[in-house]
């Protein structure tokens, strides 16, 4: 939800694709030779054959190709948070960083050469935003390119990559960026920014990814009508902000140890009433007045000890737990503990709802 609203702020227009692609758009896009081994087992339906989708490129350049597109539509934002499927070697598995079925934050911009720089920034720009919201300090970029001497691995086309890899390096010099330059980790198509991350254990990973595409638009004869009136071919933005949501969350989890900020925990409060036979109705109207101001809160009146229920809240490393008893409940108060504190505060109900809204609002990191 917090990726797909900012994306939708930026004018993406999310969508959904099947997990099923006729091999034909594989083979169109060169996947199926390129990836073959990490693909799953091609299915035989009646008399078309079918895998499943190991990465959403081919489908959106189907979408876009549905439509007479004009120089005036682009660029042409299309996002999907989509479930990918690839056939990892069971040795590679890990946890959720590494799996054969993943949810991948995907989105490719259609745009002239004229709106790669814009484009490709405002990416950047993105990228950065998210990790200050997220608290993410320690990152690298990496400009992965092509390997000349390799002619099977990338694309054969000289002229395309020198021009792909020139433009990304352009626009990272201007924008200031500091990069390590990575022969031969570029996708077959095109050059790619990537953003490594270390996590607690292993080796560095690409948390985000930006790649310039030049190569699928004209295998799939992609076209919009350019201000002379003639058909030319668009530029692809690949971009992942959160490449797999399953390892970005596996990432998350050891960086923080568990402890989310509070606009983006799970539960982001827990009400207890001291005693729940007297206490419960009064919880019963913190709750809803919670949840209707969009605060994910839980009610807890199970027949179990005050001080068992308030350890358990710490170890669920909830950041608000709510104490009510006949004091709360006599002045319409509440009474609340941060995550890690000891020290109970007590405010109005007004106070409290402005209170942590504004750290919601804000994504304050605390």
């Amino acid at each position: 939800t917090y990726i797909r609203n900012k994306e939708l702020k930026r004018e993406y227009k999310h969508v959904q694709t099947p997990p099923l692609g006729n091999v034909n758009l594989y083979k169109t896009s060169g996947h199926l030779e390129h990836y073959k081994e990490s693909m799953f087992p091609i299915m035989q339906v009646e008399d078309e054959e079918y895998v499943l989708r190991p990465m959403n490129c081919p489908h959106h350049m189907v979408m876009y190709a549905n439509d007479i597109h004009s120089y005036r539509d682009l660029p042409l934002r299309i996002a999907e948070i989509a479930r990918d499927c690839r056939y990892e070697a069971s040795g590679a598995l890990k946890g959720i960083e590494r799996v054969r079925t993943f949810c991948q934050n995907d989105s490719h911009i259609f745009c002239t050469p004229d709106q790669i720089e814009s484009e490709f920034k405002d990416v950047v720009d993105l990228i950065l935003e998210c990790y200050r919201d997220l608290g993410i300090k320690d990152f690298k970029f990496d400009l992965a390119l092509r390997d000349p001497e390799d002619k099977e691995k990338f694309y054969p086309d000289d002229e395309m990559w020198n021009k792909a890899e020139n433009s990304l390096r352009k626009i990272l010099d201007d924008i200031g960026i500091p990069y390590r330059e990575m022969i031969g980790d570029a996708a077959f198509y095109g050059p790619k920014l990537d953003v490594q991350v270390k996590p607690a254990v292993g080796n560095e990973f690409s948390l985000s990814t930006c790649q310039i595409d030049f190569c699928l638009p004209m295998k799939f004869g992609l076209t919009y009508i350019a201000p002379d009136g003639s058909k030319q071919t668009p530029v692809v933005l690949n971009r992942a902000v959160f490449g797999s949501l399953d390892r970005t969350i596996a990432y998350y989890l050891e960086e923080t140890k568990g402890v989310f900020p509070t606009w983006l925990s799970p539960v982001q409060a827990v009400i207890i009433p001291v005693n729940p036979e007297f206490h419960q109705e009064y919880g019963e109207e913190i709750r809803d007045l919670l949840l209707k101001n969009n605060v994910r809160v839980e009610l807890d009146v199970r027949n179990e000890k005050l001080g068992y229920r308030l350890r358990e809240v710490q170890t669920k490393k909830i950041p608000y737990t709510i104490i009510l008893g006949d004091q709360e409940k006599e002045h319409h108060t509440i009474s609340y503990r941060l995550f890690g504190q000891k020290d109970t505060t007590t405010v109005s109900q007004e106070e409290f709802v402005d209170l942590i809204r504004n750290e919601i609002d804000t994504k304050s990191l605390r």
